[in-house]
């Protein structure tokens, strides 16, 4: 009786500790947009922006969050960085927007601009973005995402 009573218990920890480490997915963050700052001021080093971002949550349990930190290279060059302490929901296989404030550095600047001189094809741009989303259950939930600008229209329409 002793016994069945204590492989029974070990079974039912063994069993609530698989539920308490369920894995959780990575979110998947992708930019919206780029607006100029809310106080629009150039302060140090460096103009302020707000990156609006989509983040999107591929799991079956809400993801609780209370900050996040993002950084934004472009051509393989550090371009910007932020965070913001901001907290809120990102529902069970759904979405939120995120606003991020960040600064983007004079000196990532003037490299990308030397990168734009050096008469490198002007067609398309890469982008990584990477950082981390603060939960408040799962930790911090790193994410990562890359593609290209494609930017023949932006330089040919002299807008």
């Amino acid at each position: 009786m002793v016994r069945t009573l204590i492989v029974l218990t070990v079974a039912a920890l063994g069993l609530a500790g698989c539920a308490i480490f369920k894995r959780t997915d990575p979110p998947q963050v992708t930019v919206m947009g780029v607006e100029p700052a809310a106080s629009g001021v150039s302060q140090g080093l460096g103009a302020y922006m707000q990156l609006k971002l989509r983040v999107k949550n591929p799991n079956d349990t809400p993801i609780e969050y209370n900050g996040i930190y993002v950084e934004v290279d472009v051509q393989n060059k550090s371009l910007a960085s932020g965070m913001s302490n901001q907290s809120g929901t990102v529902p069970a296989f759904g979405e939120a927007v995120i606003l991020v404030p960040v600064e983007i550095s004079y000196m990532g600047m003037v490299g990308q601009a030397m990168g734009l001189l050096s008469g490198k094809s002007l067609d398309k741009v890469t982008y990584e973005m990477h950082g981390k989303l603060s939960s408040t259950t799962s930790g911090a939930l790193p994410f990562k995402s890359q593609g290209e600008l494609n930017l023949t229209g932006v330089m040919t329409s002299g807008k």
